[in-house]
């Protein structure tokens, strides 16, 4: 049997995936280890997971207003890069205890990668946002640059300064937790193998008496990092569904306690809601285009509206359009009128429909954790070999 660890950021959707992964390899009589927050990970993998404690950057807040090269830029000096030099020591102090055959280092998790390289163990990429791959930085070349350049001061002072690779793609292996249905035209080489969904318990009670099977069920979520710049966008989606209260009712996610929390048979309001078990009785997603719940969706062919605030998300919302499962509106701009429409459009429309199912169909194809697992057994055969 073969051991493997797995390197991630504190970040829930980076998690969830290698959580799926790890309990595949870990059902196979494999041996698995973490390096990362042990709070954190131990919340998603559980209690008995082996976590080799890793640093983080202190408390980083990005202001709000951030957005485009201005924000990645932020994500890149006050986050990934502090990151990596944080996480490095706990990652190599993994290594000499666990002794894996394969690391699995989290694409922004960069310690991963480095460490291994430096230290010659081989290791594989887990791509849990689709986003890269597609040429993100195609129009900026003065951005990529700038980025490369981050990167190859941090492979001198953690990683192999020999090796000339993105430490983002790893050339044993890439696992793209997506498919070609969404991501379209590919510029990068990967394993290509969907959605990894593991059922989870989290949201904690809900009121499934509530749901009304007559009528559509929506999801609105910001996810958990938006709550500084959701209010004005969540209640203008309580308006648009209460515009159309004989045929529609909504779920809203709202952690930070934006809006009234008194129910009405209309709209429930949750500071925090079972999304995986929802996800059935729903008829379209309201979301920022985050990958995870993107992927969620799509994995039960649920059409999306896609609202994308920063980072990724523009470009998983012009995936999930381009794909014909969703339709996107402007976050800065969308009121209740242009929010019904899009509802409207996701709703009575059979296209939209038409591509969620086409992208679910391709996801469950793929083989999600399972396959995951399957690559990283060969890998580990490889390199014992």
């Amino acid at each position: 049997m073969s051991r493997f660890l797995f390197v991630v950021p504190p970040l829930v959707g980076h998690v969830n995936p290698a959580v799926a992964v790890a309990a595949e390899l870990a059902a196979g009589g494999h041996r698995v280890a973490w390096a990362g927050h042990p709070e954190f990970v131990r919340a998603l993998a559980g209690p008995a997971a082996r976590v080799y404690d890793c640093g983080a950057p202190a408390d980083v807040r990005r202001p709000p207003e951030l957005r485009g090269v201005a924000a990645l830029r932020f994500l890149w000096e006050e986050f990934f890069a502090p990151l990596a030099e944080a996480m490095a020591p706990g990652v190599e102090r993994a290594v000499d205890d666990f002794r894996p055959d394969v690391v699995v280092a989290d694409q922004q998790a960069l310690a991963g990668a480095l460490v291994a390289e430096r230290m010659g163990v081989p290791y594989a990429t887990s791509a849990t946002t689709s986003a890269e791959f597609t040429d993100v930085l195609a129009g900026m070349p003065k951005v990529d640059e700038w980025v490369h350049g981050l990167l190859g001061d941090l492979r001198t002072k953690l990683g192999d300064p020999a090796r000339r690779h993105d430490p983002r793609f790893s050339p044993d292996l890439v696992l793209a937790f997506t498919t070609g249905a969404l991501v379209g035209e590919r510029t990068r080489e990967a394993a290509f193998v969907g959605p990894a969904v593991a059922h989870r318990t989290d949201g904690g009670p809900f009121p499934w008496e509530w749901l009304d099977p007559d009528r559509h069920t929506v999801l609105v979520s910001l996810g958990t990092a938006n709550t500084d710049v959701g209010a004005r966008f969540l209640t203008a989606c309580a308006e648009a569904v209460r515009e159309r209260a004989g045929r529609v009712q909504a779920v809203i996610a709202d952690p930070g306690g934006a809006l009234d929390t008194i129910p009405d048979a209309d709209v429930l309001v949750l500071p925090r809601v079972p999304q995986l078990d929802l996800l059935p009785h729903l008829s379209a997603v309201v979301c920022h285009a985050g990958h995870n719940t993107v992927a969620e969706s799509l994995w039960h062919g649920v059409p999306l509206v896609v609202a994308p605030i920063r980072d990724d998300q523009p470009v998983v919302a012009a995936q999930v359009t381009t794909a014909g499962a969703g339709v996107r509106v402007r976050f800065g701009r969308s009121d209740s009128t242009r929010l019904g429409a899009a509802l409207d459009t996701v709703l009575d429309g059979p296209d939209c429909r038409a591509g969620a199912a086409r992208v679910r169909d391709s996801f469950r194809a793929a083989g999600g954790a399972a396959a995951a697992a399957t690559h990283l057994q060969q890998l580990a055969k490889e390199a014992t070999r």
